[in-house]
Formats: C-alpha cells, structure tokens, sequence
C-alpha cells in the first residue's frame, strides 16, 4: 500500500538540509497546528526553531496558551528550543507608505504632473496586494536576518490563495524591480544625456537614493528568489480536511505553488475522525453518520493525493489548547505511517 511513499518523518529526515517550511491551506483546516507540530518536533529534538505565524489572524498565542503576541520574537514556556512570533507589519506597511509617497512625489516632480501624491498613496496603500507585499518583505527578512540564528524557521501562512500569491511575489517582485530600474537608469541617463562617459552614468546612480533603494530591494529579492526556489532549502505542506472544498483547493493549488518553483512537500490530512475517538466519546447517530461521510472523502484523497499524504492527524475529543496538547500532537504526526492508512 505504501511502495515509496514517505511519512512525514521520512521524508524531512531524508532531506535534513530543509530549513525553512511552510503550511498552507484552505481557511480553518489546521495550519497553525500543524506549523506547531513540526515546530515542536524539531525543537524537543534539541534543534533551535523559530515559529513564525504570518496569517493576519494570529492563533499561536491561543494555541499555546501564553502570550506570543506583540510582532517581536518570544520564547515558548514549555518547550525548550522554540521559539515564535506572530508578525505585525504595521510598522512595514507606514515605512512602504512613506517610501511610497517619496517615490511617487518624485515621478510626478520628474513628468511634470500637478498632481499631489497623497492621493495615490492612500489609493495604493487600501489596495490588498500592498499588505501581501509588506508581508512578503517580512517574510524575505526573518530567512535573511534571522536564517542564521535558527536552525528551523516554520511558517504559518494565511489562506492558501494568501500564501500562494505571497510566496509567488518574488517572481513578481524581481520582474517588476527590473523594470523599475531600468527605468531609473534611463532617467538619470537624461540628466547626463550630454556627456558620453558611462563612468558619469554610474556616478549618479550610485548617487541617487532611489536607485540605491531598487538596487537594495532587488538584491533582496534575488537572495529570496534562490532559497524560494531550492528544494533543499524550502518545501511547502498543504494541509487538508476530508471535506470536498478543502480537498479540491489542495489539488488546485499545488499545481499554482508548483508553478511558482516552489518545492512542495506533500499533504497533511487533518481532524480524521476514526472508530477509536467515537469509542471515548458517545457514539452518536451524528458522528456515524459523519463517520460515513468523511470515508467518501478519505477514497477521494486515497485515488487523487494519496502517495503526496505525508501524516494524518486524528480529530481528538478536545481543542489543542496548551503546550501538552501541542507536543502529544507532534508525536502523532511524526509517529504516522503509510501502512496506518488513515486511521492510527
């Protein structure tokens, strides 16, 4: 039944040099536990790890019942080595704002355009794609900055079509940045237009603030753009509930991650209610009826997604709340095997 299929463990133990991961999915299939599961795993292993939850609404502080709020990294209370954050990029979207606004008096100034600025940069600033660019400059920052103080960086993502287009804008971003530059070249090459020295053109780009900026960003951008797409270094989990939507957006959207040239992981399946939770708990018409229910789904998954299933978390009887139940679950997601099916 399992051929070459891998676990979950199998399969980061077969690539150990994978140092920064992402879960991805449908709102509510369980993410955020499944960052922490791997999370925890790698941490009581006695590797230093860095959890780090990028989806507007933060869960971690919830999840492991102590305070983890604040966008500044903090230590877990009960699990040694890990350590998280759940980003704020207010700070990063006023900066953009302000270089926004910089930038837009500038070519305006540069055109000749009697238009305030302002206007524009309110108008760019409530457009969604800017808030998903602040968090991918903070994403690119924690595995720049912080990539060599933590052994493990795990990210929760927002909303899988969020993640997509989040992970996806370094390609965007370094195609956009191009263009950026190379504009500015030309313009400053017409301050310079009667002098046929290249060395004068490079003078002022060196000198010019914006294109040190462009320069800087793109710089950025290229080192992300290499770990991004370095199977060695990055891979991508999308998680699943045996539901029909959640299954179909996984299908859908690892073909877009894949497009991207970001490595995909595989799946995990989450809230697999089996024969033994009905057993602790009341055997209601209701949980057999959606025992039955949930077997459809489980032989979808099985035909279209089963060699890419690395782990199955079982529904357990109460909430993950507290930093027991974050480590009992870690185990049950690294303790599974293929030959276990979908029922541990």
């Amino acid at each position: 039944m399992s051929g070459n299929h891998e676990s979950l463990k199998k399969f980061l133990e077969n690539r150990s040099s994978i140092r920064y991961i992402f879960t991805g999915g449908k709102g509510g299939v369980g993410k955020t536990i499944s960052a922490a599961g791997i999370a925890a795993y790698f941490a009581l292993k006695g590797e230093k790890v860095l959890l780090a939850s990028l989806n507007p609404v933060h869960s971690l502080s919830s999840l492991f019942n102590q305070d983890l709020s604040g966008g500044v990294i903090k230590p877990v209370e009960g699990i040694e080595n890990l350590w998280a954050i759940e980003v704020d990029i207010t700070e990063k979207v006023m900066r953009y704002k302000k270089q926004l606004s910089e930038r837009l008096r500038w070519f305006l100034k540069w055109a000749d355009i009697p238009v305030k600025a302002d206007e524009f940069v309110d108008i760019a600033a409530t457009n969604p794609a800017f808030e998903e660019s602040a968090m991918f400059d903070e994403t690119v920052d924690i595995m720049l900055e912080k990539g060599s103080e933590f052994d493990r960086i795990i990210f929760d993502t927002a909303a899988v079509a969020n993640a997509v287009r989040l992970l996806g804008l370094n390609k965007i971003y370094g195609l956009w940045l191009e263009r950026m530059i190379e504009s500015r070249k030309e313009a400053l090459s017409l301050r310079v237009k009667l002098s046929f020295r290249k060395e004068k053109v490079m003078e002022e780009i060196k000198k010019d603030p914006m294109m040190k900026d462009l320069l800087e960003l793109n710089e950025k951008i290229r080192k992300a753009t290499e770990i991004f797409g370095d199977p060695n270094k990055t891979v991508f989990f999308f998680v699943t509930l045996p539901l029909a939507l959640p299954i179909a957006v996984v299908k859908r959207f690892i073909k877009m991650v894949e497009g991207f040239n970001i490595p995909t992981g595989g799946v995990i399946v989450n809230s697999v209610l089996t024969k033994k939770t009905l057993e602790l708990g009341e055997a209601t018409d209701y949980l057999k009826n959606k025992l039955v229910e949930q077997e459809r789904y489980l032989e979808i998954i099985k035909r279209d997604l089963w060699p890419q299933v690395r782990t199955v978390i079982p529904l357990y009887p109460r909430e993950i709340i507290g930093v027991e139940s974050v480590i009992k679950l870690s185990e049950d997601m690294f303790n599974w095997e293929p030959s276990m099916g979908f029922y541990q």
